[in-house]
């Protein structure tokens, strides 16, 4: 079966660069790169080669990359790592649309003591920055705002709410895992202290991830270990991993521009023919900051999941929201926050497309999309009983 892979931002394929550059240290070089001899002296020196690629795809300085095992963990060394640091401040801000890293854990912070401020989003998705100038206190250690929401690609003004934190004295974290790769990112001249990535998401492996914490930022680590990541982060380094993270990045360089271009033109067609043909569709999110890769359309009347069902029977791969977040039966709390009506925000689907994604492929989801949400509806009670009032709305895309 032919497959057409639009999942991007729950995960990506792993570049063959990016293979390469990582097979030999899985049985050649093999050594620990805290040993003193020669050969385990070698792959530290390539750690610190991988740690310089990642930095010069941010603009940071190497010394401020932490390695870990995933945008979650670094989500959780960040937040804990500054409340340990600050243990008379008990208050965090937050928005309702974080991904589940950040959004469970603010509510396990809540649960135990912390005093935590979610702010809202409007009808695009976009943060009230007025809303989060009043939250922000004296005793809020840390604002942690994604760069980039996963499930609507809204690009959050991240140095807009830099500003305001550092008026208070506050910390500001970002969450940009679907941002790095995908958007220019100059951390030298930024207000954001501490930044999260995560390798599968830009055509590394699963089970890496990094940490930009800004020199002089205070900071007490979240896993107590070794000497490893300068006392940062303890545990043997995951070195296959690291340098496949280090080579992604290098490549994510390289392809950032066409990301802008070529992506966002094949995302763009991808959203005009779905509206024209399906009416009662609508695209979350706000139409100009968006991730030039992404779009969450929501088809009024059926069920994201029946959706997604048969696309998987045509070979297309999409989702319906966060992967994190997939075993639940809860509409998503990203889409609620922004006031999807009822009708509409069951029947989300979000397609994330990347550099391997071809124009063919994109024509082919026009082909088989349309049909299948004619399908549901008429099989839909709340699609049949539209149709039969004459009550069918117009399009009506949300941009």
């Amino acid at each position: 079966m032919k497959v057409v892979y639009t999942d991007n931002n729950a995960t990506t394929k792993v570049a063959t660069e990016v293979v390469d550059a990582m097979t030999p240290y899985f049985t050649e070089y093999y050594g620990n790169p805290s040993s003193m001899h020669t050969f385990g002296g070698q792959v530290a020196k390539k750690i610190d080669f991988a740690r310089q690629q990642i930095a010069e795809l941010i603009g940071a300085n190497p010394d401020e990359i932490v390695f870990t095992s995933c945008g979650t963990e670094s989500d959780n060394t960040a937040i804990w790592g500054v409340l340990r640091a600050n243990p008379h401040k008990r208050h965090i801000v937050t928005s309702r649309v974080e991904h589940p890293a950040i959004y469970n854990l603010c509510k396990y912070l809540a649960q135990n003591g912390y005093h935590v401020t979610e702010i809202g989003v409007d009808s695009h998705g976009m943060i009230d920055l007025s809303e989060l100038s009043d939250a922000v206190r004296e005793d809020t250690a840390v604002v942690s705002i994604m760069y980039a929401n996963n499930e609507t690609g809204v690009v959050f003004p991240i140095e807009e709410i830099g500003a305001i934190v550092k008026q208070r004295g506050s910390m500001l974290h970002t969450d940009a895992v679907q941002a790095v790769g995908k958007l220019p990112i100059n951390l030298s001249k930024s207000t954001i202290d501490l930044l999260t990535l995560s390798g599968h998401k830009l055509h590394a492996p699963k089970g890496i991830g990094a940490l930009f914490i800004r020199k002089g930022t205070t900071f007490t680590p979240f896993i107590i270990g070794g000497h490893q990541e300068k006392n940062r982060r303890g545990g043997t380094e995951n070195v296959p991993s690291i340098i496949g993270l280090g080579k992604a990045c290098e490549l994510a360089k390289k392809y950032v521009n066409e990301e802008q271009t070529r992506i966002k033109q094949l995302r763009d067609k991808l959203e005009t023919e779905i509206l024209k043909r399906a009416p009662d569709t609508r695209v979350n999110g706000h139409k100009a900051s968006r991730l030039p890769n992404t779009t969450n359309l929501s088809f009024e009347f059926v069920e994201g999941e029946a959706i997604l069902l048969l696309l998987n029977e045509k070979g297309i791969c999409a989702s319906s929201g966060s992967a994190c977040t997939s075993g639940s039966l809860e509409p998503s709390h990203v889409l609620r926050a922004m006031g999807v009506p009822f009708t509409a925000v069951h029947g989300s689907v979000r397609l994330s497309l990347s550099r391997y994604n071809t124009a063919d492929e994109i024509d082919y989801i026009i082909e088989h999309l349309p049909p299948i949400i004619r399908r549901l509806r008429e099989i839909s009670p709340y699609g049949r009983e539209t149709k039969v009032k004459g009550q069918t709305s117009t399009v009506s895309a949300r941009l």
